[in-house]
């Protein structure tokens, strides 16, 4: 055989058995080929992140510092009274400060007995009996709450009892006049402020919905 030929004839068995090797061992690329899997993510290390449930209570925390004394007495109450909302209430407590304002200056004690306490009530009810025992009468009109504060809450364990003072800076208008109709304290038209610290107090959880107030001073 011409050594050229048996040569080539050589090569050519070689690179035969190479292909058969190499389609054994990587296998044929025919059709779709799904893409490789991604290596593995590193492992993390150090401790892991817990996810916190609920997370601070923004509601509370815009008026009392939180882990305060108050911060805590309006969690309490929160918990037994979910619908309770410290916002809400302040609204509320500003209703209830130029209601009460109002009917103490106009000496309408009646229309306001079921949002006093007893000793409250009772120390508004002396100044109004004084005021018409001297034959004097207040004419007075509410401007407005120019600020509205949460000063501090409390709650007793016990009896369920939450207490939140409240500091006022209320505007308005006030003369006082003797029975012939002079004015003997004030000036007709003159804006005053006056400031005050009503705490009112609740059952929380109770079915009575109404706040009294409980204790007044500046």
């Amino acid at each position: 055989m011409n050594s050229p030929l048996f040569s080539l004839l050589v090569l050519a068995g070689i690179a035969v058995f190479l292909i058969l090797r190499l389609r054994n061992v990587l296998g044929t690329r025919e059709g779709f080929e799904p893409p490789r899997e991604a290596a593995a993510a590193p492992q993390r290390r150090g401790p892991a992140l817990e996810v916190i449930e609920g997370g601070p209570d923004q509601d509370i925390l815009d008026h009392a510092e939180e882990g305060s004394e108050s911060a805590m007495s309006l969690a309490k109450m929160k918990s037994l009274e979910p619908d309770f909302g410290v916002n809400d209430f302040l609204q509320g407590a500003r209703g209830a400060y130029e209601m009460i304002l109002m009917a103490f200056e106009g000496g309408d004690m009646a229309s306001i007995l079921p949002f006093l306490s007893k000793d409250v009530y009772e120390s508004f009810a002396q100044v109004v009996d004084g005021r018409e025992a001297q034959g004097l009468s207040v004419e007075a009109e509410f401007i407005g709450v120019r600020e509205l504060t949460l000063k501090s809450a409390s709650f007793d364990d016990e009896t369920r009892e939450g207490e939140i003072s409240v500091k006022f800076i209320g505007e308005l208008t006030s003369v006082v006049r003797d029975r012939a109709g002079d004015i003997v304290e004030g000036s007709e038209g003159q804006v005053k402020r006056q400031k005050d610290v009503w705490t009112f107090a609740r059952v929380m959880g109770s079915d009575d919905p109404n706040w009294q107030l409980v204790a007044t001073g500046e």
